[in-house]
């Protein structure tokens, strides 16, 4: 049976000494997340995951949802008694305003918590994931009624949310959707059409379903610019507040996935069902992106959630499983033979992962931190500048830590040979589980695209210059501090490589297209690459510092020290060749003909 443990001592090194969260105290929410706080709550989380949702990913993951005769869907045995201990223990909303039954901490800490969840039990996490995601477009688009209706039940986790996008016809290309709204006359609309693919979007967990719909309504332009976002519950809502007649929407059938069998993912029919505008009139889009980013997030995490618990699996069978012998003479000799994890390839591909890990980990730490002074900070150039961070950032941790995530799932998948490729050892699930972040949420060569076509000129590549010259003053800070030698050199290499593709672009791409759509998945992970250097590079700082204490801690950071100096003589070098490809342009990827494929 896989283990998981969450890695609560390595956030909180993050939290302590790299990103110190205590020097947040002017924002909201803040003041009460002090350091013993902030342990106390991720060491409950840890536990919650440990304990309850891990024993029942595996088995969640055979027995998988079952849509009944009437439509009504069945989840996995325990997984509504491990969704109600999620929701009684507040973790829905942790960092959702006080004034709607929330915590109103960090959304840092949510972030956090995402991973230890998703880790645990992916397709279980799913189901509250997708409700935050929903709160998190209410509260900046609802109307208050909608905030007051919706809102603290879903806090209360007594409701739960889904986003509804993609349609049989229509997936990136939202502009073809058919759903179609018709005025009642009454405020509300008439909602229908057939929407698929929509995780958790019919179960048995809570006793209604909130759904966000996009749809056009009848005379709206064609087009992206003729969207309008809905909310759409499963059961109507009476004037007290309490559940009323069921709602024209059903499932109609379950996906059978590759994966996430434990997560009910739907194809909805709505027949006329009631449904009331949220945002503005055309502006769905608008709207629905407040809940798509917010995802984008959550699915990066999800990337790094997987590689996490299939590296701890892997490094445990590695320490245990007996075979050959070390190169340099037998480590145990009282053994037939040596445990595996003395071979320098087991430890290049074990480093590997765990060096993504820990950047990866930090990265989402300093995204999620952005988003808290974008959201909350009085600072109108704190708040611009985190801003810039958040759309900048968005496409590469979802694109990047889905890539690797998966990668590095297979990776430590063949550290058990055959026995990898049985389901019992669950090394399957987790190569499994991680293969749809790559696709949901949109595409990560989308995000690529979103990144190169959008991000990097926005505001006259405002932000990219922010990220250019933080890293770089960083690096110029620290250029004299031999114990950072091994870590600024190769960080200030990428750096230039990162600065000089982005210029080629600027130079190659405006008159030339698809000089960018050819490269731009290489330029998302030469930035995601150069980010997580920086990310190395800090915490070496830090664990630099921390090495003087004694009591067992020079030995942790000297192994960090080790992991980060892996990361930059084995994996920061790949931003030469991501550079060399991104140089070569479109010409001979454009040039096949089509029937030549």
């Amino acid at each position: 049976m896989p283990v998981y443990k969450a890695p609560v001592e390595d956030v909180m090194f993050l939290l302590n000494d790299v990103f110190p969260i205590e020097r947040h105290n002017n924002l909201p929410g803040f003041a009460d997340a002090t350091t013993d706080v902030v342990e106390a709550i991720l060491a409950e989380g840890a536990k919650l995951c440990e304990e309850v949702f891990a024993p029942l990913n595996r088995t969640g993951d055979i027995e998988g949802c079952t849509r009944n005769p009437d439509g009504s869907v069945t989840t996995p045995k325990g997984f509504k008694q491990a969704y109600e201990a999620y929701a009684a223990g507040g973790w829905m909303g942790l960092s959702v305003p006080e004034e709607f039954g929330g915590q109103g901490l960090p959304s840092l800490l949510n972030s956090i918590m995402q991973e230890f969840v998703s880790s645990s039990n992916l397709a279980l996490g799913m189901y509250p994931g997708l409700t935050q995601g929903a709160i998190a477009a209410l509260l900046v688009h609802g109307t208050e009624e909608q905030k007051r209706t919706y809102l603290p039940k879903m806090v209360e986790g007594a409701w739960t949310g889904t986003m509804n996008l993609t349609e049989p016809h229509c997936g990136t290309d939202l502009g073809m959707l058919k759903t179609k709204a018709v005025p009642n006359g009454d405020g509300s609309y008439a909602i229908s059409g057939t929407k698929i693919f929509i995780s958790a979007g019919e179960h048995d967990m809570a006793e209604n379903i909130v759904h966000l719909v996009l749809a056009r309504i009848e005379g709206a332009p064609a087009g992206t610019k003729g969207i309008s976002l809905f909310v759409v519950p499963k059961f109507l809502v009476n004037q007290d507040g309490s559940v009323g007649e069921r709602n024209g929407v059903s499932c109609g059938s379950l996906e059978h996935k590759m994966g996430i069998h434990g997560n009910s993912t739907c194809v909805m029919n709505y027949d006329g069902a009631r449904g009331w505008i949220v945002g503005q009139e055309n502006r769905g889009l608008n709207a629905m992106f407040v809940m798509m980013n917010e995802a984008r997030l959550a699915v990066g995490v999800q990337g790094l959630a997987q590689s996490e618990v299939a590296y701890q699996n892997a490094v445990a069978y590695a320490k245990d499983r007996l075979q050959g012998r070390s190169l340099t003479g037998a480590k145990s000799p009282d053994k037939p033979a040596d445990p595996i994890i003395v071979h320098p390839d087991v430890r290049r591909t074990l480093l590997s992962i765990k060096a993504f890990n820990e950047a990866a980990r930090a990265l989402v730490v300093w995204t999620g931190l952005n988003s808290d002074i974008a959201h909350r900070s009085s600072d109108e150039t704190e708040r611009l500048t985190a801003d810039d961070y958040m759309g900048l950032m968005t496409p590469v941790v979802k694109g990047v830590l889905t890539d690797l995530g998966f990668d590095n799932a297979v990776k430590a998948q063949q550290m058990f040979g055959g026995h990898g490729y049985i389901e019992e050892w669950g090394m399957s699930q987790f190569v499994r589980d991680a293969r749809i972040a790559m696709i949901y949420e949109g595409a990560n060569g989308i995000q690529a695209m979103d990144l190169v076509g959008r991000k990097l000129g926005k505001d006259g590549g405002r932000a990219i210059m922010t990220f250019f010259n933080e890293v770089g003053a960083f690096c110029q800070e620290n250029a004299n501090d031999e114990s950072l030698a091994a870590f600024i050199a190769p960080l200030q290499q990428g750096l230039g490589h990162l600065q000089q593709a982005t210029m080629w672009f600027m130079q190659n791409a405006m008159a030339k297209p698809d000089n960018a759509g050819a490269g731009a998945t290489d330029y998302m992970h030469l930035f995601g690459t150069v980010a997580m250097g920086y990310m190395w590079a800090k915490m070496a700082k830090a664990a630099q510092g921390r090495k003087a204490e004694g009591n067992g801690v020079a030995a942790k950071m000297d192994a960090k020290l080790l992991t980060g100096r892996f990361y930059m003589e084995r994996m920061m070098p790949e931003t030469g060749t991501r550079l060399a490809r991104i140089t070569t342009g479109a010409d001979t990827t454009m040039a096949l003909p089509v029937e030549a494929f």
